[in-house]
């Protein structure tokens, strides 16, 4: 079935997943607008995945999932949608596609799904069994299902930290040249042991680089970068806890390299343009690695890898991660020197 592209005034594209997967369908939006230049283009989102899309400049209203679900309900009903562009394929989305009653909606192709998931979407997409594509390149499958051409230029991440976040990270009195060293993970299994991580921003400052360290708040996080400052023998800007996500953007958007383990600040370094060294474990470099930046990519010889497991036998340790060595790090440091 094609789209009658005139009669689709609004567009609802619905993203249910955790920060860095918001952030890479930030291109469908982008893609959208392009297509249908009098269409509002909006998106729906898990409260705490805001950030990652509020102030793109393509983008008209933003919808969060996070209390009150009748009266979120209401007002996309009030949109009066045309068209549902899903890129989860979680129950809910199944259901806002019926509830809003959009004319066309578009998601996932999965076998597992029922009658009524398949009912539900005029459109389909297939995701690719395997870490053979890149998360930019399958969202946007479900653009190419609705006859979308997507232009190579066109698949950039975009992220706006706004004016308030720069003028918080321009008042950090930073020098012209520094590194961000982000170590941990929201699962600790695709993180690099912390004395690595350590030795690794001792060597970075001996060598004369002004490091700034960074991580989340989160009790698991903060442990670990606790652990990393505690093993210094140097000692670098620890910023870990004291960002927003958006003032995080600005801080990484000025550094002149990202050095970290396959997390949403990775993929804010390709939104903001920054390189990147990024060492992977369990989790696939094809499909979550750097998107159109300079960037190196480290992983290790084990076959088994990317398992996508909680760590070897589930015990939340890598081991395909944690050998690594810090050589190899710096090595890959040194070849994206003058990157920007």
């Amino acid at each position: 079935m094609s789209l009658a592209w005139n009669g689709i005034a609004r567009v609802l594209v619905v993203k249910l997943g955790h920060l860095g997967d918001v952030l890479l369908a930030a291109p469908v939006v982008s893609v959208l607008k392009r297509r249908a230049p009098h269409a509002d283009i909006d998106a729906l989102v898990y409260d705490a995945t805001a950030p990652m899309l509020a102030g793109h400049p393509d983008l008209a209203e933003l919808h969060v999932i996070g209390g009150g679900e009748l009266e979120l309900l209401r007002k996309l009903r009030s949109r009066s949608y045309q068209l549902l562009v899903g890129l989860s394929d979680k129950p809910r989305v199944a259901l806002l596609a019926r509830l809003t009653g959009v004319r066309y909606a578009v998601s996932p192709l999965r076998p597992d799904r029922s009658r009524l998931w398949r009912r539900s979407f005029t459109h389909f997409y297939s995701i690719p069994p395997g870490n053979s594509r890149h998360t930019v390149e399958i969202h946007l499958d479900a653009l190419r299902a609705l006859g979308i051409e997507v232009g190579a230029q066109e698949r950039r991440i975009v992220l706006v930290p706004g004016r308030d976040a720069e003028q918080r990270v321009a008042g950090l009195g930073l020098p012209a040249r520094f590194v961000v060293v982000h170590p941990a993970s929201r699962w600790l299994f695709k993180c690099w042991p912390a004395a690595r991580v350590a030795e690794l921003i001792d060597s970075l400052q001996r060598r004369g680089e002004f490091v700034v360290l960074s991580g989340s708040p989160s009790p698991e996080e903060s442990a670990l970068v606790e652990q990393v400052v505690q093993a210094m023998r140097t000692r670098a800007l620890n910023l870990s806890g004291k960002l927003t996500l958006k003032e995080l953007a600005a801080l990484i958007g000025r550094a002149a390299l990202f050095v970290g383990v396959d997390s949403a600040p990775m993929h804010i370094a390709s939104a903001m343009g920054t390189p990147a060294v990024a060492l992977f474990g369990p989790s696939g470099e094809v499909e979550w690695g750097p998107w159109q930046v300079p960037h190196k990519v480290l992983v290790s010889a084990h076959s088994c890898r990317p398992c996508g497991y909680n760590g070897c036998g589930g015990g939340n340790r890598s081991e395909c991660i944690e050998s690594i060595p810090v050589a190899r790090v710096l090595e890959a440091v040194d070849g994206l020197a003058h990157a920007r």
